[in-house]
């Protein structure tokens, strides 16, 4: 089932007003929140149950929009941003973002998203999304809605009716972009 522009409207609202969604990301279902909310974000963290020092990760529309966010693409980097397979890079500097989406160190993760609702949505709200799994902190990632919780699903205040009946269990690649320009591979 293709969107339309009712479902990206209806989940922008919830964007918007600070608060949460839940929907199929080019990975597996996600919760998110306009990453820029300190209030969606906090939301998040307490619908999850995830510790504070835990990061969440950034979805972004293309590579002009990561731009907006961490600065001219070290060339290094552009064969992974090019790639159908999602790829979850960590920046070491990310301005423009909730300080609550950093890592100790001030790092945030950042993925191009592949899938074009996402796509969509980013564009729409102007900014990045958060993602991250739609599962309490600790308990098994879902590989489809029916997986899901009733706590994650009565906890947001908007569900995506898309790819409800399809299965969702690829993961994404994770780099590390070091401060010093070196490229880590945290997950091949």
């Amino acid at each position: 089932m293709g969107f339309t522009a009712e479902i990206i409207q209806n989940a922008l609202n919830s964007l918007q007003a600070e608060g949460s969604i839940l929907y199929p990301t080019d990975t597996i279902w996600g919760i998110g929140c306009d990453a820029r909310s300190t209030i969606g974000v906090e939301k998040i963290y307490a619908l999850k149950q995830r510790e504070d020092s835990k990061a969440l990760i950034c979805l972004v529309a293309d590579v002009m929009m990561l731009e907006k966010y961490v600065g001219p693409i070290d060339q290094q980097l552009i064969p992974y941003l090019g790639e159908e397979r999602p790829t979850t890079i960590i920046y070491p500097k990310v301005e423009g973002i909730s300080n609550r989406l950093k890592a100790v160190d001030g790092s945030v993760g950042i993925r191009i998203a592949k899938d074009a609702f996402c796509q969509a949505l980013i564009q729409a709200l102007g900014a990045p999304l958060i993602s991250t799994s739609a599962n309490i902190s600790g308990a098994n990632s879902p590989t489809s809605f029916d997986e899901i919780t009733a706590e994650i699903t009565d906890g947001v205040d908007a569900i995506v009716p898309l790819k409800q009946n399809e299965e969702q269990t690829q993961v994404s690649r994770i780099i590390r972009l070091q401060a010093n320009g070196e490229i880590e591979i945290l997950r091949p």
